[in-house]
């Protein structure tokens, strides 16, 4: 049975409503909700214990990718809603689940929004796709505070829409350097020009998504600084993407540098063919396998461009809850989607499988894991968050031609200036009309 100030709470709190991400749409209520005064003076009767009260009954549907639902694998996400039903007596919650990956929901839940889960994981790149269609909750008052206190600005940025705040980060999605420790030192690996000296390096520059980081390095930029400006567009151009340009030429005359994807650089690890490659989390588990006692791993290097030495700067987004713009509890589905993506959300999913923490307190007790160690290193010193724009959709095939013309010579220091510019142009462009 709940105290009467327990009672008086829930049924003062105004959920903390939010809209979807129209501006017509209402958002979080940032006043506390009030509570009656307390009488001082004595009173002239004995006082009674309050009555009972029943708690509220909530439906939720719940939307995760199958792994979280599966008993084999601990059910993450049904062990998190059951618990956050016990925390809770004011509410009497009935749970129905549903599976979709993060980037199925992304485009499931626009597709009807009322039949859509109240919460659900997405990943941040199909954040502008939820918004148009009005389908997300935004978050503020003491929600946006919760989200924005705990979790690093780069992933807050990934969830951040024309100023407005749409989940809460649950994991990373970047990428860094496995390597040999065998073959290169802790110093070595600071450094690409260095690790090319001593052994081969497997690079993915005929993929967008990798062939980006060169070009971050020497200071390029995909809409704006910090990916929050549709304006500024897609700059890899002039001088400064010129050099990033004959950089890459120069890189795969080099024997030792490997354009290779992940899946097929580790198998030449395998094989003993590459010493080094650049992937995410998610070949973490075979490399170590392949690696055993030599296993490393590292932020990516910085790499000599036009004399100056680079940070090479890889994307970061984030997987996030999030909660539907037409929740009939919003109230409930924003704590609960808080819950999930909370230190102890975070520390089962870790744990049952393996999901790399970003809240800022679990990080700081996991850094006794290499991956958990430099994942969080990557997103908080050198990633760029990546913008969830419509227009980065004409990146992706012009960069692939790019990456691949640069590895098979078609892209020399004689056309290089010539090239970086038509690359500019194509990357802004949806090759319509």
């Amino acid at each position: 049975m709940k105290k009467i100030t327990a009672l008086l709470l829930a049924v003062c709190m105004v959920a903390a409503l939010m809209a979807g991400c129209s501006t017509t749409g209402k958002t979080t209520d940032t006043t506390t909700p009030t509570t009656p005064s307390t009488d001082t003076t004595t009173p002239t009767t004995p006082s009674t214990d309050p009555a009972p009260v029943d708690p509220i009954d909530v439906s939720l549907k719940v939307w995760s990718p199958s792994e979280d639902q599966n008993p084999d694998l601990g059910e993450w996400v049904v062990t998190m809603c059951n618990q956050f039903n016990e925390l809770h007596p004011e509410w009497n919650i009935t749970f129905e689940y549903g599976v979709a990956s993060e980037s199925d929901a992304g485009k499931m839940v626009p597709q009807d929004i009322d039949a859509a889960a109240d919460v659900f994981l997405f990943g941040s790149t199909k954040l502008e796709n939820l918004c148009n269609s009005d389908s997300l909750t935004e978050w503020g008052g003491k929600y946006k505070d919760a989200v924005t206190a705990n979790y690093p600005a780069s992933l807050v940025d990934c969830l951040t829409y024309d100023g407005g705040l749409y989940g809460v980060p649950i994991t990373t999605d970047t990428y860094f350097m496995y390597y040999d420790k065998s073959v290169f030192t802790e110093e070595d690996v600071k450094s690409l020009d260095t690790m090319l000296t001593k052994g081969k390096v497997a690079f993915p520059l005929a993929n967008g998504y990798y062939l980006a980081a060169f070009y971050l390095a020497n200071g390029c930029t995909f809409f704006g600084a910090d990916g929050s400006n549709r304006a500024d567009g897609i700059q890899v151009g002039g001088a400064k993407g010129t050099a990033v340009t004959n950089c890459l030429v120069d890189l795969v005359q080099n024997e030792n540098f490997i354009v290779a994807e992940p899946a097929d650089a580790i198998s030449m690890m395998r094989e003993g063919n590459c010493a080094a490659y650049i992937c995410g989390t998610w070949q973490a588990t075979q490399t170590k396998e392949i690696l055993g006692d030599n296993f490393g791993v590292a932020i990516l290097p910085s790499v000599m461009i036009d004399g100056v030495n680079c940070q090479i700067r890889p994307f970061t987004s984030a997987k996030a809850v999030g909660v539907k713009s037409t929740t009939a509890y919003p109230e409930v589905a924003l704590n609960l989607a808080l819950y999930l993506a909370s230190y102890e959300g975070q520390k089962l999913h870790y744990e049952l499988r393996g999901y790399v923490p970003c809240e800022l307190k679990l990080t700081a007790e996991v850094q006794s894991d290499p991956i958990c160690l430099v994942d969080s290193e990557t997103v908080t010193k050198i990633a760029v968050s990546r913008a969830s724009y419509t227009e980065f959709s004409y990146y992706w095939s012009p960069a692939e031609s790019m990456g691949t013309e640069i590895r098979d010579g078609i892209v020399t220091h004689e056309n290089a200036a010539e090239k970086t510019e038509a690359f500019k142009v194509a990357v802004n462009s949806s090759g319509i009309g």
